[in-house]
């Protein structure tokens, strides 16, 4: 018998149709013997709707009133499946995350979990219950509701499985798990068996969509096993999937896992600063306090030593408060020109075999070289390399990498 903490993402219960197969995968694991915890999300594009209707109502609706109405979604997913297995003589109790409870702290609208009391769901698990959780919401220590921000339900399956102790988390989406590119932008991309939490990790935060950052965080400082399978497989074809474990785990290490593309960043360059102590400090402060987080950083001096340039990221929703963040700096930094550029794509290349292999940002940089890519920008850590591309040669980037690295030879 295995303890399974299994989360349907919003295309999984987006109809009654997807909520009976759900119904009917949960059954198949209970015939296994297996016990069984059900997180899940709100039905696909409810959440949306929902946010458009505190938006008709008022420009300025309260964040504590906001997670309210937006938690509502998941708690009638988690009503309609409770509902439909009770119905089909399974026994199954529904719990919101005010019942269990999942505490997090006071910040709406992206809260994070700071403890959840797992008796509750222990002691219904031992009477032979499904226990169906909407995911995404959780409770202040005040005892206001809190939502845990966009994708939320991840995290919140990852942490109710860490805090039962669960054998696996199972996260079930439209896509079959995790692979070696974008299948729509890659066609030769193939599914990965087996990924790092370290590698699913920088390629969720690197434009990968099948898991939210915090919930890999969570499971790999939990060691937390995590399977993505798809929720629109038949079942009479078993589990296909990924499985995203411990770098111990996997044998045959790749010295690159996957190749990934973003769009989601603008880049701003500052000409010509007045080069002195703490002008970076400076400039990335102003940013870091008005909530703007900097990804990628290059700073140039030059040749005299008397003026600098400093290129950054943001996200690209953020381009224009920065800018505007830029220019009521100007009259301190005394800079000679501002660019915005947000025609860029981020191209990675991620693998927890660079660790043991050189010259791997050379190949990288060669195979765009080319293919006549040019680069902007450049970040490196120990398993990723990051470039700035324009974004019209993404998949031409994508493909060349792809190939290059020989990901379409991966077996599944």
């Amino acid at each position: 018998m295995s303890r399974i903490v299994m989360k349907f993402g919003g295309t999984s219960v987006g109809s009654v149709e997807r909520i009976n197969h759900v119904a009917d995968i949960v059954k198949a694991e209970l015939d296994l013997g297996n016990q069984i915890v059900v997180v899940l999300s709100a039905m696909s594009g409810e959440t949306d709707r929902l946010i458009n209707l505190t938006k008709d109502l008022s420009d300025n609706f309260p964040s504590s009133e906001y997670d309210v109405v937006i938690s509502s979604g998941e708690q009638t997913s988690a009503g309609f499946l409770a509902g439909l297995l009770s119905s089909k003589g399974i026994k199954a109790q529904s719990r919101m995350g005010w019942q269990i409870p999942i505490i997090t702290n006071d910040d709406f609208r992206s809260a994070r979990i700071k403890a959840i009391h797992s008796e509750e769901i222990l002691n219904l698990l031992e009477s032979n219950e499904v226990v169906v959780i909407p995911g995404f919401q959780g409770i202040t220590s005040e005892g206001r509701i809190t939502t845990l921000g966009r994708g939320g339900s991840d995290t919140s399956a990852v942490a109710i499985a860490a805090a039962i102790e669960a054998d696996f988390c199972d996260i079930y989406t439209d896509v079959d798990g995790v692979y070696t590119s974008d299948p729509n932008k890659v066609p030769n991309a193939k599914r990965l068996d087996k990924i790092s939490y370290e590698e699913m990790l920088e390629m969720s935060s690197l434009g990968a969509k099948v898991l939210q950052t915090r919930s890999v965080e969570t499971a790999m400082n939990n060691n937390v096993v995590l399977r993505v399978l798809s929720s629109f497989s038949d079942l009479s074809e078993g589990k296909k999937g990924t499985l995203v474990c411990s770098e111990n785990g996997i044998s045959d290490k790749k010295i690159v896992t996957g190749v990934t593309s973003s769009s989601a960043d603008a880049k701003l360059t500052l000409k010509g600063i007045k080069d002195k102590p703490g002008v970076a400090a400076e400039i990335l402060g102003v940013l870091a306090d008005n909530g703007i987080n900097v990804d990628m950083i290059v700073q140039n001096i030059s040749d005299d030593r008397r003026t600098t340039d400093l290129t950054y990221t943001v996200p690209v929703d953020e381009s224009d408060k920065a800018k505007k963040l830029m220019e009521d700096l100007s009259s301190n930094l005394s800079y000679k020109d501002l660019i915005v550029d947000s025609n860029i794509s981020k191209i990675s290349i991620i693998g927890v075999g660079m660790r043991s292999n050189a010259g791997v940002a050379s190949q990288m940089f060669r195979v765009l070289s080319q293919n006549n890519i040019n680069i902007d920008v450049i970040s490196t850590s120990e398993i990723k390399i990051s470039v700035l591309i324009s974004r019209d040669l993404t998949e031409r980037a994508l493909n060349m990498l792809h190939e290059h690295f020989e990901l379409g030879k991966i077996t599944e």
